[in-house]
């Protein structure tokens, strides 16, 4: 299988942590993707016709995108228990949900910011999409922990991944504030290898 993947890509992150957890790093060819909103990646092309990452090119079937939909595979191709079986899996898909609602909001601050000409950045469009980040990231705090704390599952590895690429890009904002047993929980969790090794580059 080959895996179309960026480096800093938070949600590519996503599926290279549950990679490492499951044991299939070795099954999977890495295939260098990186592209923007208005420079897709070439290699992409005819792989996922919304040419984003993560895609996984299959042997047997059509290649799988979104990350939710890979982990989802990868977790049953391992007989792993990331997404558990009864009332707990809704738990954990909400959980993946509101994580992946960071990343959404967090990668349009970015590329407002990045890819937006100056004179058309729009403050009250990022100032918007910090809030969702703001009364995520509450939620987490005042609701989830107990979850957050609980068994291993893709809940935990979603919140990780999120809050990881807040820090990567929008670290000056600073989410931790008044999110005390939230912020003690990602310095716990994010000290796991599979989380160390998919920490992205400095860039």
């Amino acid at each position: 299988m080959k895996l179309y993947f960026s480096p800093t890509s938070p949600y590519v992150r996503k599926v290279m942590v549950l990679l490492h957890e499951t044991g299939q790093l070795n099954d999977i060819e890495l295939v260098s993707a990186s592209g923007t909103p208005l420079l897709p990646a070439d290699p992409l092309m005819g792989k996922n016709p919304l040419t984003k990452v993560p895609a996984l090119e299959r042997p047997d079937g059509p290649t799988l995108f979104d990350s939710r939909v890979i982990c989802a595979f990868l977790n049953n191709k391992a007989g792993a228990t990331f997404y558990p079986e009864g009332d707990r899996r809704w738990e954990v898909l909400t959980l993946e949900a509101l994580a992946d609602g960071i990343l959404d909001a967090a990668l349009l601050m970015t590329y407002e910011a990045r890819l937006r000409p100056t004179d058309k950045q729009w403050d009250s469009w990022t100032d918007a999409q910090w809030s969702k980040i703001e009364r995520a990231c509450a939620a987490l705090n005042q609701r989830w922990m107990s979850h957050l704390a609980g068994p291993m599952g893709m809940g935990q590895i979603a919140v990780a991944c999120a809050l990881g690429y807040v820090d990567f890009r929008h670290d000056a904002r600073n989410w931790r504030q008044g999110n005390s047993d939230l912020a003690t929980w990602l310095k716990g969790f994010e000290s796991r290898p599979s989380l160390v090794k998919t920490r992205p580059p400095e860039t």
